[in-house]
């Protein structure tokens, strides 16, 4: 029996990974200094893995931006939108596809990102061409192996699949099928595999996490074709064929078939799949059971894992066996031992977690109880730590709220419904808001700049009283609703400088709800998020909006949007309980946001937004689960949002999502205007909801906010042009694509500035 780690966080206990990146980006470090931090990272990575006595350690797990990237690039899958930039360096080469590029009269825009899988993590998409060539461009998994070598760690290379990595692409031409691709693909992949095989690599894992999918059309026999071929190249290699995020269901008998000397699956996301499994795997194969959950921060419970394993070991013996995280730990933050501020995290509390560091030693601990010899007196002490911190969560107080539970099972049919249809609705809203054609808003936030996180770091640490902080935040406020009512857009927003985190700001405010000091994950690129943690029922005790909202609204004439975060998104993007249904702690959620909403409106505020930018991503992955999700995440934003009355305009926000398979849902959640991303697509995502006739209003993101370059008045008049072929113009909205708080001021300035202008001539163009 060995311990297999599919993959570790990269991003660095204390976020240095980012900070290098965004300082290497700023021109204040090396590109030398950025490698030194990044195998500094890797290194580290590597050694805990093996002092905890990790069997199988992955190598190339690590990206400085997105691992489908890295592949792409390897592989020289580049668009060729991007060979101006082909005169700089490999790393600024890598850097502009991810992030655009505006320097030197060079001007091109950044790759589509979107989430990977269901997720919050995002990766660049790859774009495909009916002609498309493929060459070894960088040998990365190569340099990672070798790198790991240098410094004394065997370990085994990751590689994204062939497959998988074809089908999370697009086609950006008609006439072929991104599949076919994969004949002109195999001869680099396999340059690769021959490369890490004569350098020593002895076992590879290639990620084919698309096997949980329905798939489409010629998909298997795709797999059977080019996973027959490596393995008549390379017959003595050791693959091991990773699956993850759910059960292989129907998929079970071609994974099983297919030429890999280990299987893996995900039994923290699909135990039920292990019984299929164990009855299809063939006598030569192993198992690799994924029972120590890559997604989540709960201490795993030994005795249940304990139990799966056992059947594993009873159906195939300990030799064909490993012990596995579910996935890769990218999905986690790094460390608990950091988490040493009891104000913060309780120990109670405390007790049932458990971070990437703390999940690799799980494994050695399980492989140790499950083989039986001779246990150790810390593993022993382990088990029956685990064994109490898992009793102690089943009983805890802390947990329950009898009130809240009530009020759930309280909710009824009208409290997801607005007392009109949207038609009749958007006649009192055009009454009562007074606004031009395309007004334009944006998304909420403003940037927040090293000063303004400076003073919330103050206020924390004690040395800014709360007097001194609420009047540094009110002059910012002040200060933005003058520039935007100078700039001359239309709805205006308060630029949320209070708040760190769109879902962590909410959780600080939320009974239920605790938090980590350094429990980051990353996002995407350089962009890390330290998810909130939902430990019990979910209430609000108190306003958590209104005195800001209030406050930027008595500023100015104007219409200020209220800001909020929906519950769906609150709900993914925090790390979930997972002792009750995941729909009844979304509704106690939509309750709360329910309540701030009704008392937003009773202050004034005439325009309320409702990000919801992750209902896509919780989409089930298996299209016949889409129902039951949709009836409770649809309805939990509707409670949230239906508390109001008509003249009371509801926004809400989606991005990075595909809306094709779901649009029938976006127009059940019935929001007065939805602004969705567009602009890295050039509006393709509009199509759908032309074609399905979206009643309701919409806002086409203009320019990508993902990227530092600005975009011009023709770009973004190109763009609206485009959207107004399809939508009826008099619903449209001009926005940019998210918010802004990444950003820096002054290309933010300049973007809103060419975009309120564009408004300002479509006005003319369209005026009655």
């Amino acid at each position: 029996m060995k311990t297999n780690v599919l993959g570790y966080p990269r991003i660095g206990e204390k976020r240095e990974l980012k900070k290098a990146n965004e300082a290497f980006w700023a021109g204040e470090i090396t590109q030398e200094e950025l490698f030194a931090v990044a195998e500094k990272i890797r290194v580290h990575n590597w050694t805990l893995q093996k002092e905890a006595g990790i069997d199988l350690i992955p190598s190339n797990d690590f990206s400085f931006y997105d691992q489908v990237l890295d592949f792409s690039f390897s592989v020289n899958a580049i668009p060729e939108r991007f060979a101006p930039v082909s005169g700089l360096t490999e790393l600024e080469q890598y850097f502009a596809i991810a992030r655009g590029y505006q320097k030197n009269g060079i001007d091109v825009t950044a790759s589509e990102m979107t989430k990977w899988f269901d997720t919050n993590y995002h990766y660049i998409v790859p774009e495909f061409t009916k002609n498309q060539s493929f060459s070894l461009k960088t040998n990365k998994p190569l340099a990672e192996y070798l790198l790991a070598k240098k410094h004394g760690f065997e370990t085994k290379p990751v590689l994204l699949g062939i497959i998988t990595y074809l089908l999370l692409g697009k086609e950006k031409e008609t006439g072929f099928h991104r599949l076919e691709l994969a004949e002109r693909l195999l001869p680099v992949y396999i340059q690769i595999i021959e490369s890490l095989v004569a350098a020593g690599a002895k076992t590879i894992q290639i990620d084919e996490p698309y096997l949980v999918l329905d798939l489409p059309e010629k998909a298997a026999e795709a797999y059977q074709k080019v996973y027959g071929e490596i393995r008549a190249k390379f017959p003595n290699t050791e693959f091991i064929l990773t699956t993850y995020f759910g059960a292989l269901d129907n998929n079970t008998s071609l994974a099983v078939s297919l030429p890999f000397d280990v299987l893996h699956i995900d039994l923290v996301r699909a135990t039920a799949q292990l019984d299929n499994v164990l009855k299809a795997l063939p006598k030569e194969k192993k198992l690799s059971l994924g029972v120590v959950d890559g997604r989540n921060i709960w201490k795993n419970n030994y005795e249940h894992s304990l139990s799966v394993i056992q059947k594993a070991q009873e159906a195939i013996g300990n030799e064909r066996l490993l012990i596995a995280t579910s996935s890769s730990l990218l999905h986690t933050p790094c460390n608990l031992e950091n988490e040493n501020n009891e104000k913060v995290l309780t120990p109670e509390i405390k007790q049932w977690l458990a971070f990437a560091k703390q999940k690799v030693k799980e494994l050695s601990h399980l492989k140790a109880i499950a083989i039986g010899h001779d246990l150790s007196a810390e593993v022993k002490a382990a088990f029956e730590e685990n064994k109490k911190a898992a009793e102690n969560r089943k009983t805890s107080p802390l947990i329950h709220d009898t009130k809240v539970k009530e009020r759930v099972k309280g909710i009824t049919d009208n409290d997801s419904k607005r007392n009109s249809e949207f038609a009749t609705r958007q006649k009192v809203q055009e009454e009562a808001l007074k606004l031009p054609l395309f007004p334009t808003t944006t998304i909420g936030s403003f940037p927040q700049t090293q000063e303004v996180r400076s003073w919330r770091a103050n206020f924390k640490k004690g040395t800014l009283t709360e007097a001194d902080y609420d009047k540094l935040l009110e002059k910012e406020i002040e200060e933005s609703i003058r520039w935007q009512e100078q700039t001359g857009i239309d709805v205006l927003v308060h630029g949320e400088f209070e708040r760190n985190d769109m879902v962590e700001y909410f959780g600080e405010l939320l009974n239920g709800y605790t938090f980590s000091k350094f429990g980051w994950v990353q996002s995407y690129g350089s962009r890390c998020v330290k998810p909130p943690i939902i430990f019990g029922d979910v209430s609000r005790p108190e306003p958590m909006t209104v005195r800001w909202s209030k406050f930027a609204q008595s500023l100015t004439k104007l219409p200020v949007k209220g800001m909020l975060t929906g519950p769906v998104t609150i709900l993914q993007w925090s790390f979930v309980r997972d002792d009750q249904p995941r729909w009844e702690t979304c509704y106690q959620i939509a309750l709360a946001i329910r309540d701030e909403v009704v008392d937003l409106e009773k202050a004034g505020i005439k325009v309320i937004q409702i990000d919801e930018p992750a209902i896509r991503e919780g989409l089930p992955l298996r299209r016949n689960e889409w129902k039951n999700y949709f009836d409770w995440a649809i309805k939990a934003f509707r409670i949230s949002a239906s508390g109001v009355e008509d003249q009371t305009q509801i926004h809400t926000h989606m991005c990075y999502s595909e809306f094709n398979d779901m649009i029938e849902a976006i127009a059940d959640m019935d929001a007065d205007v939805i602004t969705i991303e567009c602009s890295r697509s050039q509006m393709e995502l509009l199509d759908v909801f032309a074609d399905f006739k979206y009643p309701n209003e919409i806002g086409p993101g203009v320019y990508d906010i993902h990227s530092p370059r600005v975009p011009s008045e023709e770009e973004i008049y190109h763009l609206m042009k485009k959207a107004i072929a399809v939508v009826p113009f008099r619903n449209l909205w001009v926005n940019p694509d998210c918010g802004l708080k990444t950003r820096h001021w002054e290309e933010t300035k300049l973007a809103l500035e060419a975009m309120v202008k564009t408004a300002q001539k479509l006005r003319e163009e369209y005026k009655k």
